[in-house]
């Protein structure tokens, strides 16, 4: 019987090359999400339950279907408590990041919410164990320059307490985004995904329950179908990617590649909704996929890495 994961040695350069593959295809997966939101007319809050409910089920039968149900049961009480704390964390950045698009411009709020991959790069060496890896400077100026373009610098402006509330939520996602990706890379340590995207689930859904009783819900079967798509593509499928990607790489180089997802949201946008694609979002879109390759083209190097590699077994 195969055990849960396997401890190895750093990741090999092919190894390291599929990882981030897996994350470029779920950040580029998650521009879907605007089209599947438009769909559902429910609370925020609602659509957030909903969609981890989905998850879940996804995250049971792929547990079921690989064997690893049993190691649900083995984990220990404090595993348990983690799993369930980033539950409620992971409720807590996607409320402040839906709350922030309510309150402010959608530009102050996709800009500031990620500078959560900034945060992941300089707080690695602090809540990690590795050091920071200074290539990812440029990388790192070239996707906020070309998120800065894709949103359009023109609607950077606050203008309300309104909107200074929104920045303050959107801000604050982005530190959440960044608890979440380095916790989990800790966490994801002898547990199966699976099981780490149950735990983490069925936290999430716990904490959002009260909103389920007392806000508007999907109603109509656009709605359940919105919902749907978003759980079991854009959370379930595309969170088996991510985190098997994240066992492989560092996780500041696994989250400069979640700038793929502005991207790939206007690309899917214009293809479905109409909406057009300006110069501006050309030029962004040109500048976060340079920072992406340039990731991508990244050796190893055993001086900052990490130790030990984390690789789920088959």
């Amino acid at each position: 019987m195969d055990t849960p994961d396997r401890l190895a040695g750093t990741a090999t350069r092919r190894e390291t090359l599929g990882g981030l593959a897996r994350v470029a295809l779920a950040a580029t997966t998650w521009g879907t999400i605007p089209i599947f939101v438009r769909m559902v007319d429910a609370h925020p809050a609602v659509i957030v339950f909903w969609r981890v409910v989905f998850a879940a089920s996804v995250a049971a039968v792929a547990l079921t279907l690989t064997g690893q149900a049993k190691a649900l049961f083995a984990l220990t009480p404090r595993r348990y408590a983690a799993l369930l704390a980033m539950g409620c964390l992971l409720a807590l950045n996607w409320g402040l990041y839906l709350g922030a698009l309510q309150l402010t411009t959608v530009a102050v709020a996709v800009l500031l919410a990620y500078l959560g991959p900034v945060l992941v790069a300089v707080l690695t060496p602090v809540l990690g164990s590795e050091r920071f890896d200074r290539r990812l400077v440029l990388p790192m100026a070239l996707a906020l320059a070309g998120v800065v373009a894709i949103v359009g610098p023109r609607d950077l402006g606050i203008r309300s307490s309104r909107e200074i509330i929104g920045a303050a939520m959107a801000l604050a996602s982005a530190f959440t985004y960044a608890g979440l990706v380095l916790n989990a890379k800790r966490l994801l340590a002898g547990i199966p995904t699976g099981v780490y995207m149950l735990g983490e689930y069925a936290g999430a859904a716990a904490v959002l329950l009260p909103a389920v009783l007392t806000l508007k819900g999907p109603a109509t079967p656009t709605d359940w179908l919105g919902v749907a798509a978003l759980g079991v593509v854009d959370t379930g499928l595309t969170g088996m990617l991510f985190l098997s990607g994240l066992r492989l790489v560092r996780a500041d180089h696994a989250a400069m590649l979640t700038y793929a997802e502005p991207v790939s949201a206007v690309a899917f946008s214009a293809a479905f909704l109409g909406e057009p694609i300006t110069a501006w979002t050309a030029l962004g879109a040109a500048l976060v996929v340079s920072s992406g390759v340039a990731v991508a083209r990244m050796e190893p190097q055993p001086a900052i890495e990490a130790p030990e590699a984390v690789v789920e077994s088959t």
